[in-house]
């Protein structure tokens, strides 16, 4: 075992002031890698899920007390860097001038209203999010609630590909550190105290998602029916399409039949991971947890949950940089990790995550739209879109060939762009459109164009 590389790990974090849960999921993690775990989760190992019931489905319950007893967390340390962003995603233009964020503080507002329940808004933030976040919060005084706004992620050392040891980068320090993914909830749950404050306040359940999500919103059918359960856990996951093919699906173990989750950097075969039909259900990365199972769990494991390695390889700062390893896992993984775990198949309205100006496009677009109380509603099928990363990658390049506002996609089924192009004022596409500049050439979109296909 590298016994110095795990060595000077933990007392860069101790001396960082993380937490003690951080450096014992740490490290588990560090050496799990160090015995020679791949991070992967075999084909051979699992097996396709059939049986997950539709939401739709479910027998309808009373959700009058459990409504009172629920917390909505949103994971909100994305910076947007598939975007070329520096800053919070969250705090991004949605539509209609207003932020992911505004529009989630909405949501919960309108809940409270309507339902009459404290309902608090908790962040997972990130030491990168944290200050402008906050600052965003402070312009709402109505969202405040009985316990903190945030929690603060945990951050971990990168580590060396070669001999596993911490990176040092004297030229930006904050490049030897990186999050542990999104599975990090649980540990700053509990070291944070906010687990202790959620339960203290008489809160039984979180509902907990993605900032970047805004498909997800706190669904009071689906409370009553986890709440009624029993489950200790549930995932809300949806029906495969090619728009799903890299995201994280579950399965069922061969050994047990347990369920468990498999994100893109766990397969070991790229072309099955990529067979939606095959794996047909997919993590929205929308959960339901009960607090109490969740505490129990956590003190079993001294403030760590076991949950699958996954091994992010990296380097430290350009292609001629040092490869080194981030030591993550999932925060959906849990599924694996509680006894009785449940998965609910919900309708993709659930699901419309923004990772790339392709899904910020069509969120923008008039395929939806925003509703008072917050609700992004769509209208009609969403169309397959895929713009030309080299020009319309960054959110900078998006907005700079978008400068009149998006096009109408209500009527379009694929709306792909190549090349150098701008678009106009009110432009439509309607069907298959495929727009292309030639080579080296720069192509502009007049207003009021109608592209078909």
């Amino acid at each position: 075992m590298s016994a110095d590389g795990l060595r000077a790990a933990v007392e860069k974090m101790r001396a960082d002031g993380q937490s003690d849960e951080a450096v014992r999921t740490f490290e588990r993690a560090y050496r799990a890698l160090d015995a020679g775990a791949s991070g992967t989760l075999p084909d051979a190992e699992l097996e396709p899920v059939r049986d997950v019931p539709a939401a739709a489905d479910l027998a309808a319950s009373d959700a009058a007390d459990a409504l009172d007893r629920v917390a909505v967390v949103k994971l909100n340390g994305g910076l947007g860097t598939s975007m070329g962003m520096t800053r919070a995603k969250s705090l991004v233009e949605a539509r209609e001038g207003l932020s992911f964020l505004d529009v989630i503080v909405r949501q919960v507002l309108a809940l409270r209203a309507r339902h009459g329940v404290r309902l608090p808004l908790v962040l997972l933030n990130s030491y990168r999010t944290r200050d402008d976040a906050l600052a965003a919060l402070a312009r709402y005084p109505g969202i405040g609630a009985d316990v903190p706004p945030d929690v603060l992620q945990h951050r971990e050392p990168r580590i060396r590909a070669d001999d596993l040891m911490p990176v040092e980068w004297p030229a930006d320090r904050e490049l030897e550190w990186c999050p542990p993914g999104h599975g990090d909830l649980y540990p700053a749950l509990r070291s944070s105290g906010m687990l202790g404050a959620l339960l203290d306040a008489g809160y039984r359940y979180a509902f907990v998602s993605n900032a970047d999500n805004l498909g997800a919103v706190l669904d009071p059918a689906l409370l009553a029916w986890f709440a009624a359960s029993g489950a200790p856990f549930a995932m809300e996951v949806v029906v495969g399409t090619e728009l799903d093919r890299k995201g994280g699906h579950i399965a069922r173990r061969r050994d047990g039949g347990r369920l468990v989750l498999r994100e893109t950097a766990q397969a070991d075969d790229a072309e099955s991971f990529r067979d939606f039909r095959r794996w047909r259900y997919y993590n929205s990365n929308n959960l339901w947890m009960d607090l109490r199972a969740v505490a129990a769990l956590l003190d079993a494991g001294d403030g760590v949950i076991e949950l699958p390695l996954i091994v992010n390889r990296k380097r430290v700062d350009g292609p001629e940089s040092p490869e080194v390893i981030q030591l993550e896992s999932a925060m959906g993984a849990a599924i694996g990790a509680f006894d009785g775990a449940r998965a609910v198949c919900v309708p993709r309205t659930r699901f419309a995550p923004v990772k790339t100006t392709d899904d910020l496009l069509v969120l923008r677009s008039d395929v939806f739209r925003l509703d008072e109380d917050g609700r992004v509603v769509r209208d009609g099928e969403e169309p397959f879109v895929e713009l030309d990363p080299e020009h319309f990658g960054t959110l900078a390049d998006f907005d700079r060939r978008f400068p009149a506002g998006v096009p109408s996609l209500a009527g379009a089924e694929r709306f792909v762009v190549r090349g150098d192009v701008t678009f106009g004022a009110e432009v439509v596409a309607r069907g298959a459109v495929e727009v292309e500049a030639a080579a080296g050439e720069a192509l502009h979109i007049p207003d009021g164009a109608v592209l078909e296909g």
